[in-house]
């Protein structure tokens, strides 16, 4: 049986009893309960502080590892990007080209690497930590590969496609805390002031008791592109790897995590099952759905609802609702009343608000500054739990919808679920089955 076939049709005998009863990251807030809580925003530095020349080195150079490197520069002064890998060569050239256009920085001949090994070698390289840019199959040897060199770490999201990859990643950021290390994620809401400081007002009560929650994301098709003659089979796959499960974790993890991190973040709990459903219509090329629609059950009976679409000449936006007894928060900054009145707003630095406590820094460029800071400091930071809940929380969505079925978190979170080959090579890739799932096909539990 494939491991695509296992995702899809025989997942629930695949999953064990018991759970690994991951802690919930919870949001910091003011202990000070008489403190009004509109009073309250984070201080972020806007900058990392002076310190020794950091090295850093990227693995993964597409257009999101590019951009990585870049926000890495420009969160603070010393600090350098001295290596890169990938599996592409062309890859490699336009990072280093547009590296020296936006940046005036230059990277040797010697310190560019290529293969699936070339992350081992820009870990090799003398760097002091990596980012860690690929598509997310790769993220959790990478992880572990990093932290076992006694490396920093940025991951960006997610951190896994399954729930093997997943407990990887925990494991190795257990092992990170354990010797001092930090790893930061590209979940970045949770650096933006105006999340914070609206996830601290309904820490502190501003709309009750939550009830419940309404997330979605909806919008056009990802890229793809066309199979060129040369091309194996694993170079096309990687080429689009946005459009294959196995690479992606699909679209409700590679994408609507965000939202998904939004929602865990703000409940401070993880959901205990999902069922769901969703679909393909649209799409030509890989194998993910269109569309996905989760339903989320927590340990007190309360449901969330969650929904996500790829669709282009629809209507496109996205929502991050959460629902308590006293009002509701909209998560980018906003408090309503049970009838729908606005009783608060995140003061807007674009509509004129000059105070710079309410500027919200670029959050693709604030968890650099917060990496950074946390190594020079020497206090260690580390959010790769948080990560890994919300990447379980996807794939719980993401099985139940394929199989029709209603998962439980204590069967992901021990599942023996792998997607993807052990061995990478530029062949043909017969054990990776790219069949579109259909719910309720062969769904036997025997």
């Amino acid at each position: 049986m494939s491991v695509k076939d296992l995702d899809r049709r025989s997942f629930l005998t695949k999953a064990t009893v018991g759970t690994l009863g991951m802690a919930t990251v919870l949001v910091a807030c003011s202990s000070e309960k008489t403190k009004k809580s509109e009073d309250i925003v984070p201080d972020l530095l806007e900058q990392a502080p002076d310190g020794k020349v950091l090295k850093a080195g990227l693995v993964g150079c597409g257009g999101r590892g590019t951009g990585a490197v870049i926000n890495f520069l420009d969160a603070g002064p010393n600090l350098q990007i001295v290596a890169l890998g990938d599996v592409f060569q062309d890859k490699i050239d336009n990072c280093r080209e547009q590296l020296k256009k936006e940046r005036g920085v230059e990277i040797a001949d010697e310190n560019c690497f290529l293969g699936f090994d070339a992350y081992q070698k820009v870990i090799d390289s003398g760097v002091d930590l990596v980012l860690l840019c690929t598509p997310p199959h790769f993220r959790p040897v990478h992880v572990e590969a990093a932290i076992n060199a006694r490396k920093h770490v940025f991951m960006e999201k997610p951190c896994a496609v399954d729930p093997v990859g997943a407990r990887s990643v925990l494991a190795s950021s257990k092992k990170a805390e354990a010797l001092g290390l930090s790893m930061v994620s590209g979940t970045i809401r949770r650096v933006q002031k105006d999340y914070m400081t609206t996830a601290l007002k309904v820490k502190n009560g501003d709309i009750g008791e939550i009830v419940g929650a309404n997330i979605i994301r909806n919008g056009g098709a990802l890229w793809h592109r066309r199979r060129q003659p040369e091309w194996t089979d694993m170079e096309f796959m990687l080429r689009n790897w946005v459009n294959h499960c196995w690479l992606s974790g699909d679209h409700i993890a590679e994408q609507f995590i965000h939202e998904i991190d939004v929602m865990n973040w703000f409940l401070g709990e993880n959901p205990k099952k999902a069922i769901g459903y969703g679909g393909r219509q649209r799409r030509l090329t890989g194998d993910l759905y269109d569309f996905f629609s989760i339903e989320y059950e927590y340990e007190n009976g309360m449901r969330t609802h969650c929904a996500s679409r790829q669709i282009n000449g629809c209507t496109n936006g996205k929502v991050e609702r959460i629902v308590g007894t006293k009002g509701i928060a909209i998560a980018s900054g906003h408090i309503l009343d049970t009838q729908g009145n606005e009783v608060w707003s995140y003061p807007k630095w674009e509509e004129g608000v000059t105070d710079p406590k309410w500027k919200v820094t670029n959050p693709f460029v604030q968890e650099h500054i917060n990496l950074v800071t946390a190594i020079r400091t020497g206090k260690a930071v580390n959010d790769a739990e948080a990560q890994v809940n919300s990447t379980i929380t996807a794939i719980m969505g993401r099985i139940a919808a394929y199989t029709g079925k209603e998962v439980t978190w204590d069967e992901v979170m021990n599942s023996d679920l792998y997607l993807g080959p052990k061995t990478y090579a530029f062949g043909p890739e017969a054990e990776i089955n790219s069949e579109v799932p259909l719910a309720g096909e062969a769904n036997k539990l025997s």
